[in-house]
């Protein structure tokens, strides 16, 4: 196997598994460094594929793990598995935003570190997977990432639904309702989001595509902080 290039070096040491390098580097692309190096081929359709594999590996290994849960719940929490805002944390986890390859402006405001590119290229890199070390490989992948979120059963209520989440555990912990503030950056075509939630004395920031993703997005950590010192 060639040597990984570029962004992917060093990332399949903490994946664990062999990862082609074209595949691994095709993986990291973002449409914005794609459009500024000669429209050379980006993530997306990797993309497509790993959320394909995401989901299946995750219906199955619930499905066949809590014989004990109506088809609701295990929806659910299929659901909040495979989120944005829980694909993000996973890829958090091993680092995956130093590795990215993206354009300038999404470097410029923070791209290494929004829910929705994280996201995406973990689906990607699931993709890449896929092809290069087979369905058996991408699967233990997957499951192996995804542990620490279905290890923890309050994770899929706040994967799933941060702001109700951090609304409940706010009144829990006698902290202040979280309030909210939503600015909008970027063209028309484009529009980014940067949500701020203050609850009690903790003040966090989220990004996304979408007014709603980035207050999820925000909401979260705001109740990974409440959370741990509760």
């Amino acid at each position: 196997m060639t040597e990984v290039p570029l962004g992917g070096k060093g990332l399949s040491g903490k994946l664990r598994v062999e990862i082609d390098a074209e595949l691994l580097e095709l993986a990291l692309t973002h449409r914005s460094y794609a459009y500024e190096h000669g429209g050379i081929p980006h993530n997306e359709r990797l993309e497509f594929l790993g959320d394909s594999v995401l989901g299946q590996a995750v219906t199955v290994m619930l499905f066949t793990t809590h014989p004990e849960l109506d088809e609701g719940e295990l929806a659910k929490r299929r659901a909040s598995v495979v989120s944005t805002v829980a694909l993000a944390e996973v890829a958090r986890g091993i680092d995956l935003g130093s590795h990215l390859l993206l354009g300038r402006g999404e470097e410029q405001t923070g791209g290494r570190d929004k829910d929705s590119i994280l996201a995406d290229t973990m689906e990607a890199v699931i993709g890449a997977t896929y092809l290069s070390a087979g369905p058996e490989a991408a699967t233990k992948l997957v499951l192996r990432l995804t542990e620490p979120l279905l290890a923890d059963p309050e994770r899929y209520g706040a994967a799933m639904d941060p702001k109700t989440s951090l609304q409940e555990l706010a009144a829990r912990v006698g902290a202040t309702p979280p309030q909210y503030s939503v600015e909008a950056s970027g063209p028309d075509h484009d529009r980014r989001f940067t949500a701020t939630v203050v609850v009690g004395d903790v003040s966090m920031s989220g990004n996304g595509s979408s007014k709603k993703t980035a207050e999820m997005a925000a909401a979260l950590s705001a109740w990974r902080v409440l959370s741990d010192r509760a």
